[in-house]
């Protein structure tokens, strides 16, 4: 990779793969992509150029790849499942539309391209422990239904007009930089603010109740890794599974209170949350990743507990 473009660089993740982008590669050779209403401030403003990049519009983003002379998009455009559920029609326009108009501009100029999948992409059906690379992937969701295509799409464009397309399936994803998003895991992340803030803690999935998260620094080296790996040694192109940690809402509140006995939590179900977070897998079987490009987590819930408590505490005050 030698420029790169990050579309939805102000984003839950794509604000610090950005930052992340341009330490290991230059701030010059990464361009923040942002829509209107949405951007980029301080650091990520400065540390490299920006461009207005809204995937709904593909002259714009063939104008940016030419004139930045972009050979790598990390398309991270998209609504997270909760909000995609109450907008199904945007959900859908942002997606697969803007992917569609991403992968013509791959196809036309020559880059390649990441666009992450999720646990989303699977469904009730699907395996839940130890969920496989392949596997039946049937979502009820329309977050679930656009991973999926996602992934076709993706796969589709690499096979037929040689594109290279690549994803990774993440899993809830924690990080104390950017607030949660309107996301079913995004619990995980809500919880430490509370706990940092020394109040009690209401939790919209019940107990028992177990899902695959990531650290942020894990999630973003596995986008990275990826992108960088050998494409000789790639069976699979698009949606990796890729695990690091699975818990339940009590698991995470008990790590937490190791560090604040103090803090406290109580159950409110929330129906929609609790009826996406029971149709995603408990686990996953991330092989196949580590087997084809030496992925491999850094984080688990005790050292991501005392970085997140560490880090989200110093940056609230």
């Amino acid at each position: 990779m030698k420029n790169i473009l990050v579309i939805g660089s102000t984003g839950q993740i794509g604000s610090e793969l950005t930052m992340e982008l341009r330490k290991r590669y230059g701030g010059e050779h990464v361009v923040a992509g942002y829509i209107k209403g949405a951007e980029p401030k301080g650091d990520l403003l400065e540390s490299g150029p920006s461009a207005m990049a809204d995937v709904t519009d593909g002259e714009m983003i063939a104008e940016v790849v030419t004139r930045h002379d972009i050979d790598a998009i990390y398309n991270l455009a998209a609504l997270l499942s909760v909000v995609a559920e109450h907008k199904p029609l945007l959900a859908w326009k942002i997606g697969i539309d803007g992917l569609l108009n991403i992968l013509e501009v791959a196809r036309e100029h020559r880059c390649s391209v990441f666009t992450p999948s999720s646990i989303g992409s699977f469904g009730l059906s699907t395996p839940h422990t130890q969920t496989p690379q392949d596997t039946i992937q049937r979502p009820r969701t329309i977050y679930g239904v656009s991973k999926v295509t996602t992934e076709l799409l993706s796969d589709y464009y690499h096979h037929k007009y040689g594109v290279d397309t690549r994803s990774v399936r993440f899993p809830g994803i924690i990080s104390y930089v950017t607030p949660p998003g309107g996301g079913t895991t995004d619990y995980a992340v809500d919880i430490f603010y509370y706990a940092v803030r020394g109040e009690r803690f209401v939790c919209p999935i019940k107990k028992g109740t177990l899902m695959d998260m990531m650290y942020m620094p894990d999630a973003l080296n596995a986008a990275i890794m990826l992108m960088e790996a050998d494409p000789e040694r790639l069976i699979h192109h698009n949606g990796f599974n890729v695990a690091a940690m699975s818990f339940d809402p009590e698991q995470i509140y008990q790590e937490i209170k190791k560090h604040k006995p103090e803090f406290e939590m109580i159950y409110d179900v929330d129906p929609l949350k609790q009826s996406i977070a029971d149709s995603w897998p408990d686990s996953m079987d991330d092989s196949c990743a580590r087997q084809e490009w030496d992925w491999a987590p850094k984080y688990d819930l005790a050292d991501m507990t005392t970085d997140m408590l560490e880090k989200l505490s110093a940056r609230l005050k």
